[in-house]
C-alpha cells in the first residue's frame, strides 16, 4: 500500500462516454467519476484516494451513506460507474470552505487529519500474526507510490525495469553479520520497528526457513562486505490472499511461495539498494518475474500492468500490476525518496472478493 495523503489538486475534466449526467475528473493519471458540471478543468478540489476510511459526518455530507466499501460502508475503493473506472473521490468539504486550495496544492498540504480520514488497515490472519519484539537492526522497507498519482517520477526514454507485482504479503528479512542473527517481519509490523519472534507456525518464518534465506543472506553479505543485508520478498499461496498462483501454504511440509523483489545492504555505514538479479546467483532464491527492460514509456507500463500473471506458469489469475524502477538506482524529487513506483491493473482493483492483508 502507498502512503495515504488527502490533498488539494488541480483537475482536468473529461466527458463520460457512457453517461450524459456524469463526467470524469482527472488527478495525475487517476480519474474519478463526478456529477456533470460540478467542476471544470483548471479548478482545484480535494482528492481522497483509495483505501481512505471516512468519518460518518463526511460520508453524510458527501451523500455517500451506504455507498462506500467495507463492512461499515466507510472505505473508498475503486469501482466502475457506467463502464468507467473511478478511483478516489473529488470533493470540497465544508470544513475547507475558507481554505485557499490553490495555495494548499502548491504547498502539498495534507488534510487527512483535519478531516478525520485514516488509512484502511486490513485484519491480520492468525498465520501472519505472532509475538513481536523491538527490532532496531531491521532493514526498513518503503511504501511504493502509485504511478497514476505521481506520473512524473520517470522521464520518457529513461532506462527502467518492470517486474510483476505479486498479490501476497511482503516479508522483510534482515541478516546481521556480527551476531549471525536473522530478523523477520511483515510490512505492517516492520513499519512500526517490530519483528516477529520465531515460530514454526508463522507464515513468514516458514517461508524464510523453507527457502534457506539466512544462508543465502550470509553468503551475500560475505560477497558484498556488508554488515547487514535486507532481503524483501513476496510470500504467496492459498491461505495468504485471494490470488494463490497454484501454491497452497496450508500444507505443512511445503513452504509458502516466495519471490524476492528487492535487496539492500549496509556497506561502510551506508545502505545501498541493489538489483536482486545482479547480486543473487542464479537459483539461490526465487525472484519476481521480470517483464520488461528498456526505455520508459507510459503506454508500455500500463499495458504490462494488465493481463495474466506469469508466476504459476499456467496464468491462473489476473495480474495485480507491475513495479517500475530505474535501471540505475536514483533519488526522485517527485516523491522525496527512491525512484520506484507501481502501476495496478484496473481488473485487479475491481475484482470481487479480494483480500489485502499485510
Amino acid at each position: 500500500m502507498s502512503t495515504l495523503r488527502v490533498t488539494a489538486e488541480e483537475l482536468t475534466v473529461h466527458e463520460h462516454p457512457n453517461a450524459d449526467a456524469l463526467e470524469l475528473a482527472q488527478v495525475g493519471l487517476y480519474r474519478a467519476v463526478i456529477a456533470k458540471g460540478a467542476y471544470h478543468t483548471g479548478e482545484f478540489a480535494l482528492y481522497i484516494p483509495e483505501q481512505a476510511v471516512l468519518p460518518a459526518e463526511l460520508i453524510e455530507e458527501l451523500g455517500l451513506t451506504g455507498r462506500l466499501a467495507g463492512s461499515s460502508a466507510d472505505r473508498v475503493k475503486a469501482v466502475r460507474l457506467r463502464g468507467e473506472l473511478s478511483q478516489g473521490l473529488v470533493c470540497r468539504p465544508r470544513a475547507l470552505a475558507d481554505v485557499d486550495l490553490v495555495q494548499a496544492a502548491e504547498e502539498g498540504t495534507d488534510f487527512a487529519e483535519l478531516l478525520g480520514i485514516t488509512k484502511w488497515s486490513p485484519p491480520i490472519p492468525t498465520t501472519m500474526n505472532g509475538d513481536v519484539e523491538a527490532a532496531a537492526d531491521l532493514m526498513p522497507w518503503v511504501d511504493i507510490e502509485n504511478l497514476q498519482r505521481y506520473p512524473h517520477i520517470f522521464e520518457p526514454g529513461e532506462q527502467v525495469v518492470l517486474t510483476e507485482k505479486l498479490h501476497g504479503t511482503a516479508c522483510l528479512f534482515t541478516y546481521v553479520v556480527q551476531e549471525e542473527r536473522s530478523i523477520v517481519s511483515s510490512k505492517g509490523f516492520g513499519s512500526k520497528g517490530l519483528a516477529l519472534k520465531e515460530d514454526e507456525r508463522n507464515l513468514y518464518w516458514r517461508a524464510v526457513r523453507g527457502h534457506g534465506v539466512p544462508a543465502v543472506a550470509a553468503a551475500l553479505a560475505a560477497r558484498l562486505g556488508a554488515t547487514r543485508v535486507g532481503i524483501f520478498a513476496e510470500v504467496y499461496g492459498a491461505g495468504v490472499q485471494d490470488l494463490a498462483y497454484g501454491t497452497d501454504v496450508r500444507t505443512a511440509d511445503t513452504p509458502p511461495g516466495y519471490a524476492v523483489f528487492d535487496v539492500s545492504a549496509e556497506i561502510d555505514g551506508q545502505v545501498h539498494w541493489l538489483d536482486p538479479t545482479a547480486v543473487l546467483t542464479e537459483g539461490e532464491l526465487p525472484l519476481v518475474p521480470r517483464l520488461y527492460e528498456g526505455p520508459y514509456d507510459l503506454d508500455t507500463v500500463l499495458e504490462l500492468a494488465s493481463g495474466r500473471e506469469t508466476v504459476s506458469g499456467r496464468a491462473v489469475h489476473l495480474r495485480e500490476g507491475v513495479v517500475i524502477r530505474p535501471s540505475a538506482e536514483r533519488y526522485s524529487p517527485v516523491v522525496g525518496g527512491r525512484a520506484i513506483a507501481k502501476a495496478v491493473s484496473p481488473a485487479y482493483l475491481t475484482r470481487k472478493g479480494g483480500t489485502e492483508y499485510e
